[in-house]
């Protein structure tokens, strides 16, 4: 989780849940009463803020802990629950969600000992899918803010790939990234995808790069490893 680039409030929150299992994990090994806290969690933010790859770090964590007997974590959105009804009316498809929610909360009661769920989602949305029902209301209190990525953190998610490719950049290269990505930041709108962005442009970059390199001639291993400006510039 501290290696992610970004996410500080996300850190702070975490490690705070962190802590506070493990008190009640020792707690239990004393004879003590638990504590009554919700374990289930409300994830807000934007498309690509790390809300997913935060999810299953916290269900490896819970099952560290002891919280859950396996630490998977099963990813489901509304197709996966309402698929049978999409193209329905209106109405036909509320009710559905409804029973949705119903028996989401039926089995978080039924099995509150070793399942946890999160709720994940643009802010305003999440807002109004708690709020539709009183029993998600009483039992989602703990809500983590995915803020956007600022454009140093953009531009440290791709040097962060480009590592992991076996790519090298200078500083022409990054100085252009970040230009391109504080240009982003500042005109973004709802359908900035944050890391998704910056994967789809390194992608780009690497697409024109192996375009630049197949008609060139006298290739060498640093060439093949280099992003330079021309294969950003384009991307």
């Amino acid at each position: 989780l501290n290696s992610l680039v970004g996410l500080q409030q996300v850190k702070k929150e975490v490690t705070s849940l962190i802590n506070l299992l493990k008190v009640q994990k020792l707690r239990r090994e004393n004879g003590l009463p638990d504590l009554l806290f919700s374990r289930h969690l409300v994830f807000v933010g934007n498309p690509g803020t790390g809300k997913t790859t935060v999810a299953r770090l916290i269900a490896s964590i819970y099952h560290e802990l002891g919280v859950l007997s396996k630490g998977q974590l099963v990813e489901v959105d509304r197709s996966g629950l309402v698929g049978g009804y999409v193209g329905q009316t209106a109405i036909k498809t509320q009710e559905v969600i409804q029973e949705a929610i119903d028996t989401i909360l039926k089995a978080m009661e039924d099995h509150r000992d070793d399942l946890v769920v999160i709720v994940a989602g643009y802010p305003g949305l999440m807002e109004r899918f708690i709020n539709s029902n009183p029993g998600l209301k009483s039992r989602f209190n703990r809500y983590i803010t995915f803020e956007d990525y600022t454009p140093s953190e953009l531009l440290e998610i791709f040097e962060s790939m480009c590592k992991k490719s076996g790519y090298t950049t200078d500083y022409t290269v990054d100085h252009y990234v970040l230009e391109y990505f504080t240009n982003k930041y500042n005109h973004r709108d709802d359908f900035f995808a944050n890391g998704r962005e910056v994967r789809n442009f390194f992608e780009r970059a690497a697409v024109n790069q192996a375009n630049r390199l197949a008609i060139a001639y006298g290739i060498s291993g640093d060439d093949i490893a280099m992003l330079t400006l021309e294969d950003v510039e384009q991307a």
